[in-house]
């Protein structure tokens, strides 16, 4: 069976609000969740509230709540395990709020946490009302059955910064190696992993590798039991700098555009006309999205409105068995069903489902009508168009460019777009560059960011022996990049510009795919690979073990990823005769507009250029 991690992690959350064992069904348990924001956004894309209380949970109640009061029932806590959730704890229990309680920590809670709990519970005489702790290694969100994001913010600014120190950097990094293992013990399965050396991409791959090797050396409760070894999941990390045009450039698929136009945040969607809050738009039983999710948005448009005109069909089919076969033109409501028992029935069952399918399709005709509006406002598929263009060609003409930056758009495409013009040039015409800065300008967009990625392409004429001679301050880009990635500056530039092929195929997706074949290519032949369970001896990659064919991949993009690589990767999963079942996940979910803004910061971060 192909890895499902919506469903792997499902699992495992229905199993810890069951209190972590098999349970007699004739039991009767009064339970209360106790959540902390990161446990609540776990939770969100997987259960309704509905389906919380089939779980027999009464209460669902955050635990910084002040005003919770004692009620006689189980609890279950599921929260980070920070020092502020434990004193938090700690309270709960010395106030006596709930009859016992059930501690699930999202991760692997420390040592010193462990003491301080044990030592506060002990101290206020409650000790015998905590059951049981839990690390459930959950420490992620996941979107779709093969989507998913750690949540962690702000990465990719934090490990370009260039004031960042060893310590700050080490820190970040084995954060995110700390969230990827939660992934893979939640898959219960120990990947080979791949990657391009130098980067935040090997200092995780590195980490993570450390991570799996201590805990199956000397862990007596194994967290992962592998369906065989032969089957084991190829997992590549990349890192944003890999290909950072993609994160910045327009999308004019569905699922890219609802998130980079609408906001698009855990599942939840901003819809005007619904009481003016955030209202469910994706839920787990909304085929439409996952269906049409990658379809450019005239294609979605058009299966809008087949799916409307099919669903007219079933309505007049069903008037029409109820009515005796006369034709009723009105819509079917339910009220006025006549005819003998048997259409009656059939009518009566299909209600349910008619009422669905016209709830998703409603849905999807609102959030299309606003996509609309917005494009055409801002004439996004003229962005989107221009912008494969460059990317393809590796220029554009002097007067479509301007056109552009002077014509419709927001302050924020508009520098995406002259963004993605230095992004995809060979090489910066100074001239060209000081129109766009002031066009720029005139459009009062702020510069930062596109300051950044200009003093970024200029690097890649920047010598080894230049960056030895100049300034030591740690202000320095230069330095501070020879520092973090212990190479030379390409590993930062490297990846600012990776052209598309004729296909339009995205660089990672290229990359995934000739890592999964596993054969001879000249782009991934000098990954590093690294295998968890192998000896230490054979850690280079030197070694042909572990070398594909992978039928399925785990694709992880540390510094943030976005809906494009998304779907682009499901595609590759659909065409490949390899690799049939792709995990994407990342640090974060970016819009492009995310992405610009920490782009922004490291330009203000850097100074005048």
């Amino acid at each position: 069976m192909a890895l499902n991690l919506r469903r792997k992690q499902l699992e495992c959350v229905i199993r810890m609000l069951n209190l972590n064992q098999a349970l007699d069904p004739s039991e009767v348990f009064y339970k209360v969740l106790i959540h902390d924001d990161f446990g609540k956004n776990i939770i969100a894309p997987l259960m309704r509230i509905e389906d919380i209380r089939r779980q027999s949970v009464t209460l669902v109640l955050p635990i910084y709540n002040q005003e919770r009061k004692p009620v006689p029932a189980v609890a279950v806590y599921f929260v980070q395990p920070t020092e502020t959730n434990i004193k938090r704890i700690l309270a709960d229990a010395s106030k006596s709020l709930y009859d016992t309680f059930h501690l699930n920590f999202s991760s692997s809670i420390s040592r010193p946490l462990l003491e301080s709990l044990a030592s506060g519970t002990l101290n206020s005489g409650s000790v015998e009302r905590l059951a049981k702790v839990h690390d459930q290694y959950l420490e992620f969100v996941t979107l779709e059955d093969n989507f998913f994001s750690l949540e962690q913010r702000s990465v990719y600014l934090q490990l370009n910064a260039p004031p960042a120190t060893d310590g700050d950097i080490k820190e970040v990094i084995e954060k995110v190696a700390d969230g990827l293992f939660c992934v893979l013990a939640t898959l219960t399965v120990v990947p080979v992993i791949q990657c391009p050396r130098g980067g935040p991409a090997e200092m995780v791959a590195s980490s993570l590798d450390q991570k799996l090797r201590d805990h199956l050396n000397s862990s007596k409760n194994n967290l992962f039991t592998e369906r065989s070894f032969q089957q084991r999941p190829l997992l590549c990390i990349f890192d944003r700098n890999f290909e950072l045009s993609v994160g910045i450039q327009h999308d004019f698929r569905y699922q890219p555009l609802v998130h980079d136009v609408l906001g698009l945040e855990l599942n939840s969607l901003n819809l005007p006309g619904e009481n003016g809050g955030k209202q469910k738009f994706v839920d787990i039983s909304d085929q439409f999205w996952s269906a049409n999710g990658s379809l450019d948005f005239p294609q979605v448009a058009m299966e809008i409105e087949t799916q409307l005109n099919k669903y007219k069909r079933d309505v007049e089919e069903v008037n029409m068995r109820t009515s005796g076969g006369r034709k009723n033109s009105a819509e079917f409501d339910g009220t006025d069903l006549i005819g003998n028992t048997k259409h009656l029935k059939d009518a009566v069952n299909s209600l349910p489902e008619l009422t669905e399918r016209k709830k998703v399709i409603d849905k999807h005709t609102n959030i299309a009508t606003l996509l609309l509006g917005e494009i055409k406002e801002r004439s996004l598929d003229v962005y989107t168009e221009k912008e494969n263009d460059m990317m393809m060609r590796g220029s554009i003409d002097m007067s479509d460019l301007l056109s552009v930056l002077k014509g419709k758009g927001s302050k924020m495409d508009k520098l995406r777009f002259a963004i993605m013009y230095l992004i995809s040039s060979e090489t910066i015409n100074q001239s060209q560059v000081e129109a766009v800065e002031a066009a720029l300008r005139e459009a009062e967009a702020d510069t930062s960011a596109f300051q950044y990625v200009k003093k970024i392409k200029s690097l890649k004429n920047v010598s080894v022996a230049a960056s030895a001679n100049s300034s030591a301050s740690g202000g320095n880009i230069v330095d501070w990049a020879e520092k973090l990635y212990g190479q030379s500056i390409s590993a930062v530039t490297a990846g600012v510009k990776n052209l598309l092929s004729s296909d339009q195929q995205l660089a990672v997706v290229r990359a995934v795919e000739a890592l999964t074949e596993g054969e001879p290519n000249s782009e991934t032949d000098s990954y590093l690979m690294l295998d968890p369970r192998a000896s230490k001896s054979g850690y280079s990659g030197g070694s042909s073990h572990g070398k594909g064919p992978f039928r399925e991949a785990i694709v992880f993009m540390v510094g943030g990823g976005n809906y494009a690589e998304y779907n682009s990767l499901q595609d590759l999963s659909q065409r490949e005769k390899t690799v049939k079942n792709i995990i994407y996940g990342a640090t974060e979910i970016l819009t492009g507009t995310e992405l610009v803004e920490q782009l922004a910061l490291l330009g203000q971060k850097m100074g005048p250029t």
